[in-house]
């Protein structure tokens, strides 16, 4: 072990950086979340360590480094891209027993700045030992999928009720197990879940009671985005990684269904236009009977559950049976499709607002708001109105919105099957007659279409990009 990983508390105490470059600014960053008094010394400065010195966050000193610039240091950074003066600066430093950091220089310092995962109190510090920086910003970058931002609030709960528990089981292998319990058990999957007020009162109940609550079955309501599992959430995936049984919608992909835990029960409850696996009344009594047999339920649903999600028809049901549960929003298909076939749906060039609607409601009917729809610098979005698109375009029409408004017809968005039909309003049925468009497929009404031409920036294997001739051009 050629380094000795330590923990140094520099709270109010003053640290020296040299160099006011990008790599300073890096560096007294650091230095600033944890909470020391930093000076900095450089003939020039760039503009980010500027606004700190600006607003009175550093203090600077615009000339060379000097060497009674290292009096009164708790710690010094040399970083600068003079090697020389480096070299000056770590060796005063260490003749005066400072602690020193050579910025890509680890062997002419005396100590390095690992990569750090800040979940304070909570630190995780990975150093390759100067050998590559790169390699520990990458095992940082996948550690932290794995480590909730919650567990720094964790850590203060704990700490909060040491000392009872120490009151309670001693100091042995009791007050282990009981910890283990704890961290491991529901006490913190309420707090991950935002529950802190619920997590507390448990923790106390638990430390009254002499153990930790009994494990509980759960529901894990998960917003699975429009397709592409880089899409995904942390807490999408960490949840899908502890779940006993999955329950799935037909538009959750099998890309995302492989990052679910392997040795999950896999429950498929998919619906298609007249056509459901599952009744609704069906899946909200087998979330609830799955968790009264003590499971971890990932309820897996395509794009957002709460948008066109019927995520809060099912969360109703979980309330009323008592039964715990989370939600972790997704990317809705509206915001991902859009993004990856160039469409911003919000331009002010081109709209004022955004609307989302389901091209098919819980009747089978189509009556929307048309007047509400057809409105000026507005785009219109449209779920699950592939069937009913001739429908919609007739009414849109009907209503005033003119035949030429351009749509689109993203089909199978932010997949490597994707494709992008563009037209308008007069073009678009034709398009569905002309090709075997399948669902999923969103509908974008509104001038923001323009703009594929020229943003589309995302091409699949195998894309179509599909552009049809428009009404009255």
């Amino acid at each position: 072990m050629p380094f000795l990983p330590i923990f140094m508390n520099i709270r109010n105490k003053s640290c020296l950086v040299v160099g006011a470059g990008s790599v300073a600014a890096r560096k007294v960053y650091s230095l600033q979340r944890a909470g020391a008094r930093v000076s900095l010394v450089s003939p020039e400065i760039c503009a980010e360590l500027l606004r700190w010195v600006n607003t009175g966050d550093i203090t600077y000193s615009a000339r060379e480094f000097q060497p009674q610039d290292i009096q009164d240091q708790t710690l010094v950074i040399a970083a600068t891209n003079q090697s020389q003066v480096n070299q000056q600066v770590a060796t005063l430093a260490k003749q005066h027993g400072i602690p020193v950091n050579v910025v890509d220089s680890p062997e002419t310092g005396s100590f390095i700045m690992p990569s750090i995962i800040d979940r304070s109190p909570v630190q995780i510090a990975i150093s390759t030992g100067g050998a590559s920086p790169v390699l520990a910003r990458l095992l940082r970058a996948k550690l932290e999928t794995f480590i909730p931002a919650a567990y720094g609030r964790l850590a203060e709960l704990l700490a909060r009720y040491r000392q009872q528990a120490k009151q309670r089981f001693g100091t042995g292998d009791d007050l282990r197990r009981f910890w283990e319990d704890i961290i491991e058990g529901p006490v913190a999957e309420m707090l991950v879940a935002g529950k802190d007020k619920a997590a507390q009162s448990a923790l106390d109940q638990a430390i009254q009671a002499g153990h930790a609550p009994a494990p509980r079955g759960e529901v894990y309501l998960v917003g699975a985005g429009p397709g592409d599992p880089d899409l995904l959430t942390f807490r999408a995936l960490r949840l899908m990684q502890r779940a006993d049984v999955v329950v799935y919608d037909r538009l959750v992909t099998s890309a995302v269904l492989d990052l679910v835990r392997h040795d999950a029960e896999f429950i498929y409850a998919g619906k298609e236009r007249d056509k459901h696996t599952l009744p609704q009344e069906g899946i909200n009594a087998l979330l609830v009977r799955l968790a009264k047999e003590g499971k971890k339920v990932l309820r897996l649903k395509g794009g957002d559950p709460f948008i066109f999600g019927r995520g809060g028809e099912e969360i109703e049901t979980l309330m009323q049976e008592g039964i715990p549960f989370q939600v972790v929003p997704g990317i809705t298909a509206a915001a991902g499709c859009a993004a990856y076939a160039g469409i911003p749906l919000t331009h002010r060039d081109y709209v004022q607002s955004c609307v989302f609607v389901t091209g098919h409601l819980k009747d089978g009917s189509v009556n929307l708001n048309w007047p509400a729809l057809v409105q000026a610098k507005q785009t219109v979005v449209f779920y699950m109105g592939l069937q009913a698109l001739a429908e919609i375009c007739r009414q849109l029409i009907a209503h005033g919105m003119p035949a030429n408004t351009p749509a689109a017809l993203v089909e199978q968005g932010t997949t490597q099957n994707q494709r992008v039909h563009v037209g308008d309003l007069g073009s678009l049925p034709p398009i569905v007659q002309q090709r075997a468009i399948q669902p999923p497929t969103l509908i974008i009404v509104g001038e923001v279409v323009k703009l594929h031409n020229k943003l589309h920036w995302f091409e699949p294997v195998g894309e179509v990009d599909t552009h049809y001739p428009t009404a009255g051009r």
